[in-house]
């Protein structure tokens, strides 16, 4: 079993299609979280996705009838420690992922890539934790 740790920052996201996404970031690895839908079809207010090596981010549906809700789907840009990030990046390409860096070695001693998800946020994988 892994121990999970959650930070006490959390990153959200907007989708389009929040219920699409959760389903791509479970096939990448996430574990599924709260899921609280809205109102309109496929409409989500609050979910969240679980790393396994600990964190979570949350996600929700664009709100173009909110202006106190400005966040525009796929813009957004999120990094995971990864404990495996070579696991990460085989499941990445099986789900056909745009790759935006491939898998690098850096010189402070993190080894991961960055993939963009189908509505254009970025996610980098690595091993470097701070």
């Amino acid at each position: 079993m892994t121990t999970r740790t959650d930070p006490n920052i959390w990153p959200g996201l907007t989708y389009e299609d929040p219920l699409a996404a959760r389903k791509w970031l479970a096939e990448l690895g996430f574990e599924a979280g709260i899921l609280v839908e809205g109102d309109g079809p496929g409409e989500v207010v609050h979910s969240e996705m679980l790393w396994p090596d600990g964190g979570r981010v949350m996600l929700y549906s664009a709100r173009s009838d909110d202006p106190s809700f400005p966040w525009a789907p796929g813009v957004g840009s999120v990094y995971v420690v990864a404990r495996d990030p070579d696991a990460v990046f085989a499941r990445a390409e099986a789900l056909g992922a745009r790759l935006v860096r491939p898998m690098t070695e850096e010189d402070y001693g993190s080894r991961g890539f960055t993939i963009a998800d189908p509505e254009g946020n970025v996610w980098s994988f690595g091993t470097y934790d701070g």
